[in-house]
Formats: C-alpha cells, structure tokens, sequence
C-alpha cells in the first residue's frame, strides 16, 4: 500500500456529492487536498474547513477556462510545490430522451463535450508539470458505466464519457512511466441528479442491478481511494463501480 499522507490532490467539481466525498476520503488518508468549484463556493468552503487534517484549500476556476486552471497551477505551485493525484470530477449533463434528436440541440451538445472532456484535458494539461515532480503522479478520471453501455441522460453525455475513457488509455500511454492515468466509471449514483428522478425510476435502477442498491457518493469515493493507494501497478485501465448493473 502507497502511504498517500502529506500528498496532495486537486479535486475538480469539489462541492458536489461525488467530489466532496472524494475530498472527505483523501483527506482522511492524510492528503492536502485543493477543492476546485465553479459556482458552489460556500458549500466548498464549508467542505475544507471541515476535512480532517491541515492546510486544504479551495480555488474557483472552471474546468473550460484555460486561463483560470493555468491560475489554479500558478497558485497550487506557490502554496503546495507539487500535485500527487488529479481528480476529475466537473461534469455537467442534462435528461435528453435518446429519440429525441431535435431536443439534443448543438448548444447542449457543445457544451457537454466542453466539460466533460475538454475540461478534463485541460486540467491535465494545466497541472501535468506539478505531477511530473518527484516520484510521479496519478490523474483519475471520473467516468460512467455510459460510456460504456450507451444508456445514460442523453446521447452526448454517453460519447463525452466514452471519449473520456479513450483519453485516459491514450494519455496512460502518453504520460507514463512518470504518470498513471485511470478512469473510475460508476453507474447510477444515489446523489443531486439521481434524487431528482422519480422513485419509480431509481427502484428499477437497483432492481436491475446484481447488487441490488445504486451506488453511493462514498462507494465512488472508495474506488479513488483504493486507485491511488493500492492499485499501483495499474494505468490505463477504467474501474467501474456499478454493482454489476451491465450483467442484467
């Protein structure tokens, strides 16, 4: 097991459910964490003060503006020297039935490939100098079963996941031996956008699923974890966590 105390990670998106317990997690295994939000900053700020251990902060910058993450280098360089593990976290979507081509308009598809990937290279491109010091550092991708299965809140978001995966076996070729790359892909997550959803609708989720529960904020939170404390040998891969929810 790779101690990660005195470590520190840049988690994007931050101040949602997924991101603060990613944030709650690695703070707890001793690491220094920066907590990257777009708009949530009280929520945000809330979350750092109250993570165990010193010296997290909090940065706004979104994921699509490169000038505001080459700010968010600027500022990690000065006050923490280095970053040991990326998360990419910031994603956006929104329900689309997948019939409904003329409801999946270019605005909405622009700007789901916008975040969902394209900010999530940028953040790698901004931060890739810090992770290249000392021993070499992680990037994890926070992904989807979507990507995978094809089913998910709209025909975009699917392809941006999927694209997200591909970018991490290429940039797991491109970056080693100093970088591991990694996509952790969970499935329905008992979160904001899950809790939305008619009752009705995350019953059949569970009842679909070999595990019979959707997952929990914490079970993604955990797959981080265990990426960057025990899976040391691994680059390259994407991990899911969706109870099986493909086998049915």
């Amino acid at each position: 097991m790779a101690s990660l105390a005195g470590k520190v990670a840049v988690v994007t998106g931050a101040g949602g459910g997924i991101g603060s317990a990613i944030s709650r997690r690695l703070a707890a295994a001793g690491m220094r964490v920066v907590l990257v939000y777009r708009q949530s900053q009280a929520a945000t700020e809330t979350l750092a003060a109250g993570l165990p251990g010193e010296g997290h902060m909090t940065f706004q910058a979104a994921v699509d503006n490169s000038a505001e993450l080459a700010g968010l280098a600027e500022t990690v360089a000065a006050r923490c020297g280095t970053v040991d593990v990326l998360v990419n976290n910031a994603g956006m979507t929104r329900p689309v039935p997948h019939h409904d081509l003329d409801g999946l308009d270019d605005a909405l598809i622009d700007e789901i490939f916008r975040v969902n990937w394209r900010g999530a290279f940028a953040c790698v491109r901004a931060l890739k100098p810090l992770l290249m010091q000392g021993e070499g550092g992680l990037i994890v991708n926070i992904s989807s079963i979507a990507g995978r299965t094809g089913v998910g809140s709209n025909i975009a978001y699917c392809a941006s996941k999927a694209a997200l995966d591909s970018m991490t076996r290429s940039l797991a070729r491109a970056l080693a031996p100093k970088i591991r790359v990694i996509s952790v892909a969970p499935g329905w997550v008992e979160g904001e956008y899950a809790l939305r959803m008619p009752p009705e609708i995350l019953q059949e989720q569970r009842d679909k699923t070999p595990l019979k529960r959707i997952a929990q904020a914490a079970d993604v939170a955990e797959a981080v974890y265990a990426v960057a404390a025990h899976l040391t040998f691994s680059t390259g891969d994407i991990i899911a966590v969706d109870g099986g929810r493909p086998l049915l």
